[in-house]
């Protein structure tokens, strides 16, 4: 989990920080119930598939 988890915050602590005004010390003590109630409910969409899964899904469809 730990390799998935710090490109994962980069996002968030850059989202919070651009879109919200956050400073790295505000965002690290906010909870994440807190940032989701900041943030307009698109922008808390899932992560992106990765490229393997992307992969995975092209493979799959072109057998048809």
């Amino acid at each position: 989990m730990s390799d998935r988890f710090a490109p994962a915050a980069l996002r968030w602590a850059a989202l919070a920080a651009g879109r919200l005004g956050w400073t790295p010390g505000i965002f690290w003590t906010a909870t994440p119930s807190e940032l989701r109630a900041c943030l307009p409910v698109a922008e808390c969409a899932p992560t992106p598939p990765t490229p393997a899964e992307i992969a995975a899904l092209v493979e799959r469809d072109a057998h048809g």
